[in-house]
This record gives C-alpha cells, sequence and structure tokens, in this order.
C-alpha cells in the first residue's frame, strides 16, 4: 500500500528533486523517462523497492499516459538558435506551430491503413523479430515508446518488460532479479543490435550518393547537405554541374516536383527519397538568388539542363534589394543578407530593448552590446530605420523578397500575411527549377498543385510566361485560397479548381480529373514541414508528426495521377 506524500509545487515529495543519474538509470532500464519522472513524483525515491514496483507495474499495464511530458507552446516564442557552419538561418522556423489552416483529419480508415503501410512501425517489427523477439513483444514495445523510438530503447523496452514476467513467475522481489534479468535478456539482444548496427554503417559509409552512418550510431540514414548549397546548377555558378539518370518509373509526364526544409531530422530525406523512386534531392539556398536565405530541398523529375533564371534578375543583398535602410546602418552589423523568413514578427520588447540598450552605450557601443543587437538582427530579420532603432520587415517586403508581386497578400489580416509568406515557396529559385517546362509546354500546362499555400509554383510559372491550362489546387488555408483566387482572377484566364482538404482528395476523384482533362502535366506541392524545421524542437516528430505526415498524401496522389494516366 502506497501512502500519501506531501508534495510540493513542483510535484517532487518533500520538495526535494532526484539526482539526474537515477533518472538516467531507470532509463537505461528500458523504462520512457516520462515514466520514471511520474513515478518519482507519485512514490518518491527514497523507496528503490516500490518505485521499481511502481514502474514494472506501469510496463506490465502498457500505460503510456499520452499527457505525460507532451506539451505544445502556442504563440510567437524566439526560435532556438543554432551554430551553423556559415550562416545564422532560422530555418522555416514557426512562431505558432501553424501550418496556416492544414490539418489532418482521422475519419478515413483506408488512409490511415495505407500510412501505417509506410510508415516505420513495419521495418521495426521485422527487425526485432530478426533480433528474436515475438511480434507481440515489438507490438507493446512500439506501443510505450512510440513509432520514432530508436531500436535500442525498443531492445530495452522489451527486456524491461520480460523483467515483469519473470519476477511474477519467480515470486522474487523486483530488485533481486532486475539487474539479473535484464542483463540476460537485454545484453544478448543488445549485443545483437550493436553487431547489426556496425554492419548497417559499413553498407552506408561506401553506399550511394547522399546516404552515410547517423551520428549517434543509430540504423537511420542521414543525408548530408552540400556546401555550398547550390543545387545541380544555378546562374552564374562557375562549379560542376550534375547530370542524372532517372530510373523509368520516374520519367515524365506527369512532371513532380516536391519541396521540404533541408535541415529536417536524420532519415527523413532518406525515407522521401525512398518514396519517390530513389531520386536524389537538389538541395538550394535561395540566398544564392535573392537576399534572404532559405534552405531548401527538392525531389523532381524535371530536366536539370537548358534552365534559365527570371529575368530580371531580384536583388542579392540587403542594400541593393532596400538601399533606403543604408542610411541608419551601422557599420558594424555587417550582414549582407537576411536569414530565413519566418512566420511571425519580432516582439515589440525585442526592438525596444534594442534600442534602449543602444542609446545608453557610447558610439559604437561595447562589443557585448554589439554582439548581443547583432544576435537578435538575425534572428528576427531586423532593419535599420532610424538611429538606433530596428524594425521587422514588412509583409511587402517579404512578398518582394521572395519574388511575389507587390500586395500579393494584401487583403487579409498582417499576423496572417506573415505566417502565409513564411510558409511559402521562394519564386525565383522555383520558376529556375520549372524554366525547363516553357519549351515542352508552348500550349500550356495542367497542373495539380497540392498544399498551395498563396500560391508560389503558379506564380514562377505565370512570371515564367508559362499558360495554366487548368489549376486543381488542394489548400485547406482558407485565407491562403483568398490570396490565390484574388491573384488568379487579375491575372489568369485558365480554370481555377479549388480543393479545400487534401485527405478528400481519393483516387476516383482524381481518375475523374484525369479523364476530363487529359491528364496533368505537373504535380507540385510541399507538405507542411512544423514537425521537419531545424529550430522547432519540441515538435520534431518528422515524417510521423502530425502535419508533415501530409507528405504521404504528396506520394498517394502522385501515384493515383500516374496510374490514372497509365490507363487513359
Amino acid at each position: 500500500m502506497l501512502l500519501a506524500h506531501p508534495h510540493s509545487s513542483n510535484g517532487w515529495i518533500n520538495g526535494e528533486a532526484p539526482p539526474t543519474s537515477l533518472i538516467e538509470g531507470y532509463v537505461a532500464m528500458g523504462f520512457p523517462k516520462e515514466m520514471v519522472v511520474r513515478s518519482i513524483k507519485e512514490t518518491g525515491h527514497s523507496d528503490a523497492d516500490a518505485l521499481l514496483e511502481l514502474l514494472l507495474t506501469y510496463k506490465a499495464l502498457g500505460d503510456d499516459d499520452d499527457a505525460v511530458g507532451n506539451h505544445s507552446t502556442s504563440g510567437c516564442n524566439p526560435p532556438i538558435v543554432e551554430d551553423d557552419d556559415d550562416d545564422l538561418d532560422f530555418e522555416n522556423w514557426d512562431g505558432d506551430d501553424d501550418t496556416g489552416g492544414r490539418e489532418s483529419s482521422s475519419d478515413d480508415s483506408g488512409y490511415e491503413e495505407f500510412l501505417r503501410e509506410m510508415s516505420d512501425k513495419d521495418e521495426k517489427i521485422n527487425s526485432l523479430r530478426d533480433m528474436g523477439f515475438s511480434e507481440d513483444e515489438a507490438n507493446m514495445a512500439i506501443t510505450i515508446c512510440g513509432v520514432d523510438a530508436d531500436l535500442s530503447v525498443l531492445v530495452d523496452s522489451i527486456s524491461a518488460s520480460q523483467v515483469t514476467e519473470v519476477c511474477h513467475s519467480r515470486n522474487l522481489s523486483d530488485h533481486q532479479v532486475t539487474a539479473r534479468c535484464f542483463d540476460s535478456f537485454g545484453g544478448r539482444k543488445r549485443a545483437r543490435l550493436i553487431e547489426e548496427s556496425k554492419k548497417k554503417r559499413k553498407r552506408y559509409g561506401g553506399g550511394a550518393q547522399g546516404k552515410r552512418p547517423s551520428s549517434d550510431g543509430s540504423d537511420e540514414e542521414s543525408m548530408p547537405l552540400p556546401k555550398p548549397m547550390v543545387g545541380f546548377n544555378l546562374p552564374g555558378y562557375r562549379g560542376p554541374s550534375m547530370t542524372r539518370v532517372l530510373p523509368e518509373l520516374a520519367t515524365g509526364p506527369p512532371y513532380f516536383y516536391y519541396e521540404n526544409v533541408a535541415r529536417a531530422p536524420k532519415g527523413v530525406w532518406a525515407k522521401i527519397t525512398r518514396f519517390l523512386f530513389d531520386i536524389q534531392p537538389e538541395f538550394v539556398d535561395s540566398l544564392h538568388l535573392c537576399a534572404a536565405a532559405r534552405k531548401r530541398g527538392y525531389i523532381h523529375n524535371l530536366p536539370t539542363e537548358n534552365r534559365s533564371p527570371l529575368l530580371p534578375l531580384p536583388p542579392k543583398t540587403i542594400f541593393e534589394a532596400f538601399p533606403h535602410y543604408k542610411k541608419w546602418w551601422p557599420s558594424w552589423d555587417q550582414r549582407t543578407h537576411l536569414n530565413c523568413l519566418q512566420t511571425c514578427m519580432a516582439p515589440a520588447t525585442v526592438t525596444e530593448r534594442i534600442q534602449q540598450k543602444l542609446s545608453s552605450s557610447g558610439n559604437p557601443p561595447p562589443q557585448s552590446v554589439q554582439k548581443y543587437v547583432r544576435h537578435e538582427c538575425s534572428k528576427w530579420n531586423l532593419v535599420w530605420v532610424g538611429k538606433d532603432k530596428a524594425a521587422p520587415l514588412e509583409p511587402h517586403e517579404m512578398e518582394y523578397l521572395l519574388g511575389f508581386p507587390k500586395d500579393h497578400t494584401r487583403g487579409v489580416g498582417k499576423t496572417q500575411r506573415y505566417k502565409s509568406l513564411g510558409n511559402s515557396f521562394q519564386v525565383d529559385t522555383v520558376a529556375y527549377h520549372l524554366s525547363v517546362l516553357r519549351g515542352m509546354f508552348p500550349n500550356g500546362v495542367r497542373v495539380l498543385s497540392l498544399f498551395t499555400g498563396i500560391g508560389g509554383g503558379e506564380v514562377a510559372l505565370h512570371k515564367l510566361g508559362i499558360h495554366m491550362r487548368v489549376v486543381v489546387s488542394v489548400e485547406i488555408g482558407e485565407a491562403n485560397r483568398q490570396i490565390l483566387r484574388s491573384w488568379w482572377d487579375q491575372t489568369q484566364t485558365g480554370t481555377l479548381i479549388e480543393i479545400a482538404d487534401v485527405k478528400s482528395l481519393k483516387d476516383d476523384e482524381i481518375a475523374t480529373y484525369v479523364r476530363r482533362f487529359g491528364g496533368f502535366d505537373l504535380v507540385i506541392g510541399g507538405s507542411p514541414c512544423n514537425n521537419l524545421a531545424g529550430s522547432n524542437r519540441h515538435h520534431r516528430d518528422g515524417l510521423e508528426g502530425e502535419h508533415s505526415s501530409l507528405f504521404y498524401d504528396y506520394f498517394r496522389i502522385l501515384n493515383s495521377v500516374k496510374s490514372a494516366m497509365a490507363n487513359m
């Protein structure tokens, strides 16, 4: 029987926090950290027997309370600064974890089955079975630890569950058998896991381009990013260009074009590549084409020769884009490019504190003040609009940097404009890749646009002079649809069909559109990337995250289009 203990406001019994080493010790035994913390808060950590008994009970019951350790933040929180080799790039940081209204539904059981088949779950179950565990044990471990847990964590979880069975069958106290059972059951399997990991590291080390062992020794593949990040070729770049041979299954039409953040969690780009016909990504940082960084990866089956940039070329530095800011720009702020454009603006407290620090300092300010101000200006993309006065970019300035026409997003709220622009394509970059379509489709293109946003792909095609005969646009954000429709009505003569929810677009409807329009020439899109963004650590769930899993919709719909066109 557990006795009630006095809890402090932080949840620890008697206000005494446990040693970190104690928590880590139980985690090493295979118990999830959230479960360990919760158990210590319930029983304290002075009675090892009671604590272990509670942990084993939770384990036996398969209790993995979703509320434990899971929390989300909202509002515009400052991004986490990560050291970078070349520049500070707060890659696609979303201040409020909103994807512009892109939501997922759970009422499509057929598609949920599709997702399950294509997830890591089956792969991990097979790996655990190969190591001698039963399928039931593997399933229970994944249920407890989550499908994204490392294989070594799943092994430890199964071993801990086996401890429970031995304790019960032998009528031994938990602390008597825990170490013995864990060693006997876990050691053998873990040794086998280590050996398998070594083999995989060897295999990936000399494998195809873009594959190498991950830094933590796990069996997930990481994909190194090129430096400089110029893709297969860029206008004016004198380095070697790349030619490639696509697998027959991947050749167009339809041509497809998929974008996502370059700095995704390990294994993400390897998985995207695997689903999209093993085509290697083209990684491009838009700072080579404009005045703002935007590191993105593109997988496509477009030709890479005979590309041409949009003319006139966009300005490539801050002062070329906004010469009027040079008047107040301090000499010690030596930025020439802006960082990745974000989905929200700096709060007033940031700019007020900068002004306060500078006004109370000399000229030039001390190095410590300079360093602080440069850091904040880089983090928030602040520009100098007066003496000691830094301010965020205005939405129309973001439109200019991203290649959109002036006032493209005007008509919706300012907060929404920041959000929509922060989640959009960089038009000049995309147009450079799509420019090969000009000579291929002189009579215009039929486009299926997934996760359209504010129409970056459509604007790129328009600026290239490529007529869009029809665009079937799938975008759940009402404000984004409003922006696209307004632009379309002013500039286009083709047919625009709008669909709100990507999950409502089924195979039979796709086949109907294919028959109606004679197929699609281009399937373009980029799935929401909140779970992939480099600075968005508390939600970096990879492709299995709530929003990023919509990549599987892109893959599903692309395959459906290819199948329907093959049957024409």
